[in-house]
């Protein structure tokens, strides 16, 4: 599946772009598009027909999320579901220019699990999936990095990305870029790394903590983000004390008294 989400062979990827450097692949350079993973219809049946629940839906307008309230109601008699998607307020907010998140389809719709699933054996690393369902000349959210690297999947629609270098480079999970916004407002005013517009069928892989921010364009946009969360030699580090550190007499044991820690 890697293969459909890249414009290179996956040495060149792995050696080159591989938690380095931003890669667009057009449509042109690709094996086919992603409208069998998720088109506007299959988005029509998730909102309308699926009963989907929070938290997998979310909504935001630039830059700010909705309060559940705004799109979520009750559903069902007697023992209710409080947080099911109103349909008809999810329409009323998109049409306002919100921008309508579905998370977690990589747990919740056929053809994702299943593209996931693949992606999964040939990158050896976790993998997500969020859509993002944008109306025209709209975007959801101000200039940020992700914690994780993204597969961006244009399925419908086209949406103009901005790309900057990063702030801070790597972020762990717990490093998040709320903690360099002011570093971050600053580099959006740079030069850009990449200013491009990704037509349907198109892809965009992103490191994570690489600058970003993207508007929709001209009308209704949808695109796919595969998160892939890198495991790091960090978390390898952890795992091994975590395992050494509890099943070994020798390391729990009291240093010397007057040892030098430097």
């Amino acid at each position: 599946m890697l293969s459909r989400c890249i414009a290179v062979d996956p040495a060149t990827f792995a050696g080159e772009y591989w938690g380095r450097a931003p890669l667009l692949s057009t449509a042109a350079h690709l094996p086919r598009d992603f409208d069998d993973l998720l088109s506007p219809d299959d988005v029509d049946e998730l909102i309308a027909e699926r009963g989907v629940r929070a938290p997998f839906i979310r909504m935001a307008r630039e830059g700010a999320v909705l309060g559940r309230e705004s799109y979520l109601g009750p559903a069902g008699f007697g023992a209710e579901m409080p947080d099911q998607v109103d349909s008809a307020k999810v329409l009323d907010r998109f049409a306002s220019g919100s921008t309508i998140v579905l998370q977690g389809l990589h747990r919740l719709w056929p053809p994702v699990i299943d593209f996931v699933h693949d992606l999964v054996a040939d990158l050896g690393h976790p993998v997500q999936a969020n859509a993002y369902i944008t109306p025209s000349s709209n975007r959801g959210f101000d200039p940020h990095y992700d914690v994780h690297d993204v597969f961006v999947l244009q399925t419908a629609g086209r949406k103009h990305w901005t790309i900057h270098r990063p702030v801070h480079h790597d972020p762990l999970t717990d490093q998040a870029w709320t903690r360099h916004r002011e570093a971050i407002e600053q580099r959006a005013h740079d030069e850009p790394y990449l200013d491009v517009t990704l037509e349907p069928g198109d892809a965009l892989y992103l490191p994570r903590g690489w600058v970003h921010s993207a508007r929709a364009l001209g009308e209704t946009s949808v695109h796919l983000t595969i998160g892939t969360s890198p495991v790091t030699g960090f978390d390898v580090l952890e795992a091994v004390v975590a395992e050494v550190g509890s099943s070994s007499a020798d390391m729990r044991a009291s240093l010397p008294l007057g040892v030098d820690l430097t």
